[in-house]
């Protein structure tokens, strides 16, 4: 038996609660009716025959499945004149309503006091802002306001695509105060890894006004149930400052750093318990590691590119032997180039040399009609820039993706989403990019000649998600313009294909647009991977195949939340048979790192250990592993997530088998994987947000074969497999291990 703990870390990563009296009105429920009109901001509006409608959660959980447009919230609340008096600051009334999906307008007994984002009417069209909070501050005096009376909250919604409402977070009404003024933090991206750790505690002043009081922080071993140190500092916050401090943690699981900031005047408290992101994956060695999939395909003529991924100190000097005819590599980059005319199947050795050593790798090369014989890797432009993304950005990431090295690990793709597009086709029909793209071919050749790929976006439908062109009508023009720019990746998404399809709802109608750009591709002289991405309607995992895509999306979009994560994620557990080489599941982007959609960037929700589990399942599930985040933000902590090459190499397995779940019990799950070399990879996932023993026992996994435990995030060996193995594991947090 072998004992160790992976305990820490408890779910969430921050809360603010009063230290003192405060006054709150919940909102917690609305009339609710889909549509639009001016005169349901009026107050006097009767809205009695309206549905109900809980806010925090999205519409589409209570009835409204698979709406999308306009849609109206009412609120009746009385504001008593009391909350003005329990007030210590006496400044304004704050109307919080969390989130919303993805416009909104909002006013109060009929007077607007508040609008984030762009409607489709607006000038310069619709423009989605759904992971900005929505507070909106009116001053005590304000007209609008009705003391000791009914008010009318009304809240005019757009939803774009994906889900709509006021969701994620519980709307209220109080009193401003200037606690809320303080922001509390340890930035990731200011953490040093070593043997330990060096942290800055940020405290910063949102307000026009200074701000003082006393800061307390310190922190926690959650797997021994003791403190670590305790400091208490009075400052001053001068409007719109900063204050930071420094201290120094283990680099190791379990700890929780706690923060408060308690505000002199009316003793009201900000508090942050922040769970320490602490680092796994060992540094790479100076010496050369040949990293990525052990074999890759091509199509007959097809122009061939492909950069072996390789770690180490450079400068570096690659060879390959046994290339086909019409390859060559560049031996001071390491990018395989050319075209092999006829089909067959190459075995490759590779060779990476530099002052510290030697190291070779097998890498199969098969041209013929299959593509993507392991799952894609790269960074998609959504979930950080969403409509925002521009050709500086673009750049600006694959520069971070190579000076970062996770083109040293095999990540390739660079794909721009949604938003790219011009308002108009050129006269003869081409698609044409808009300003903010002045040249698509420029910038492909830009990214080729660093070795990655080029990915692009559409839809079978007249408009994008966003707004834009889609492909409908031009879809064979369209597949030719995307082979002359050299793209290498296009992600069709279903959006306004709604409207073509209108009420049928036969499985020809919604395979139809995806065989139409099939044969429009399948004509182009390049190979372009075809993602599917219609959210896994008419279950795409069962016919995606046939109409040649590479992956299929399989959900909705995907959230940085630990709900979303275990609805989308773990959700996948039936869909095992349809993956394989060539065709695999997509669960969608991973939300590690800096994300925003278009709006301020911000750290993933997730907690350093449901980060942890995310990469783990979707490398368990041969998922795409496509990143969303800010490339030129990667900190310490997310380069360690991305690069672990033991980890990835479970997702790029030959065999690609996707990991089937053996033990679904409501507090823990067990997936098993097995892999081309016979090795079996096992990921052991605590559902709970406590940590939580664990006794695998080997046999009754059908495991018991196997002779050697290797833990995969620390990349090293637990010894010989015993009969049983017992572990705790943190919440939300995972065991990855592999048998040999």
């Amino acid at each position: 038996m072998i004992g160790f703990c992976l305990c820490g870390l408890a779910a969430g990563d921050a809360a603010a609660q009063p230290g003192g009296v405060r006054d709150t009105l919940p909102l917690p429920t609305a009339r609710f009716s889909t549509g639009d009109s001016a005169a349901w901001a009026a107050p006097d509006f009767d809205d009695s025959r309206w549905a109900t409608q809980r806010t925090g959660t999205v519409w589409q959980e209570q009835g409204y499945e698979g709406y999308h447009g306009y849609a109206w919230y009412r609120i009746h609340v009385r504001i008593p004149s009391s909350l003005r008096a329990h007030a210590f600051w006496k400044d304004s009334l704050r109307i919080f309503l969390a989130h919303v999906n993805d416009v909104d307008e909002t006013f109060l007994n009929g007077v607007r006091i508040g609008k984030t984002g762009g409607f489709p009417e607006d000038p310069g069209g619709y423009k989605s802002r759904w992971p900005l909070v929505r507070e909106y501050h009116l001053p005590l005096n304000a007209t609008g306001i009705r003391w000791d009376q009914d008010n009318v909250l009304a809240v005019r919604v757009y939803d774009g695509g994906g889900t709509g409402g006021i969701f994620m977070g519980h709307p209220f009404i109080d009193m401003l105060e200037k606690i809320d003024a303080v922001d509390l933090d340890v930035p990731a991206d200011s953490i040093r890894y070593g043997s330990a750790a060096t942290v800055t505690l940020t405290a910063g002043n949102r307000f026009a006004v200074p701000v003082r009081g006393v800061i307390t922080y310190g922190v926690r071993d959650v797997t021994q149930g003791k403190d670590i140190g305790s400091h208490t500092v009075p400052v001053t916050l001068s409007p719109f400052g900063t204050r930071r401090f420094a201290f120094h943690l283990p680099n190791r699981p379990g700890l929780e750093v706690h923060l408060a900031f308690t505000e002199a005047g009316s003793g009201l408290t900000v508090e942050r318990r922040i769970w320490f992101p602490y680092t796994l994956t060992p540094v790479s060695p100076l010496s050369p590691r040949v990293n990525g999939p052990r074999i890759y395909g091509a199509r007959p003529g097809s122009p061939f590119l492909y950069k072996v991924p390789v770690s180490g100190a450079r400068p570096l000097r690659f060879r390959a032997t046994g290339l086909p005819e019409g390859l060559v590599i560049d031996a001071s980059d390491g990018i395989i180039r050319g075209a092999v005319p006829a089909p067959g199947r190459f075995p490759v050795t590779l060779e990476a040399s530099n002052r510290y050593g030697r190291a070779t790798a097998p890498l199969t090369i098969v041209i013929g009609d299959t593509l993507s014989y392991t799952p894609a890797l790269g960074w998609n432009s959504w979930n950080c820039w969403g409509l925002t993304v521009d050709d500086e950005k673009v750049r600006r990431s694959a520069a971070a993706f190579v000076q970062k090295g996770l083109a040293d690990h095999g990540w390739s793709y660079i794909n721009i989403d949604d938003g790219w597009e011009a308002s108009a086709r050129a006269a003869d029909g081409r698609i044409v990019a808009n300003d903010k793209f002045p040249d698509l071919t420029a910038l492909s050749g830009w990214l080729h000649a660093r070795g990655l790929k080029f990915g692009i976006y559409s839809s079978p439908g007249p408009l994008t998600c966003g707004g834009f062109l889609g492909s409908y009508g031009h879809e064979a023009q369209d597949a030719a313009t995307y082979a002359g720019w050299g793209i290498d990746y296009l992600k069709y998404d279903w959006c306004s294909y709604d409207g073509i399809a209108g009420t049928d709802t036969a499985l020809n109608t919604f395979q139809k647009p995806y065989r139409v750009m099939q044969t429009a591709l399948r004509a182009q002289p390049r190979d372009i991977l075809y993602s599917l991405c219609q959210y896994g309607m008419k279950d795409v995992w069962t016919w995606g195949a046939s109409v040649d895509g590479q992956s299929w999306r399989t959900t909705e979009d995907i959230e940085d939340t630990w709900e979303s994560l275990h609805r989308i994620g773990f959700g996948q557990y039936p869909l095992y048979p349809y993956a394989g080489p060539g065709h695999w599941n997509d669960p969608d982007m991973l939300t590690v790192g800096w994300v925003g959609w278009g709006a301020t960037l911000r750290p993933s929700r997730l907690t350093p250990d449901e980060q942890y589990t995310q990469v783990s399942l979707w490398s368990l599930l041969s998922a795409p592993l496509l990143l969303g985040c800010d490339l030129g933000k990667l900190d310490g902590f997310t380069l360690g997530l991305l690069t672990n090459d033991e980890v990835l190499a479970i997702d790029q397995d030959a065999l690609g088998r996707q990991a089937q779940r053996v033990v679904p019990d409501p507090g823990y799950q067990v997936w098993i994987k097995p892999l081309a070399d016979g090795s079996t990879a096992v990921g052991v996932f605590n559902m709970e947000d406590t940590c939580r023993p664990v006794r695998l026992n080997w046999d009754s996994l059908g495991l018991g074969r196997y002779h050697i435990l290797r833990d995969v995030w620390r990349q090293r060996d637990l010894g010989a497999v015993q009969k049983t193995l017992d572990a705790t594991l943190m919440p939300h947090g995972v065991l990855l291990v592999r048998l040999y």
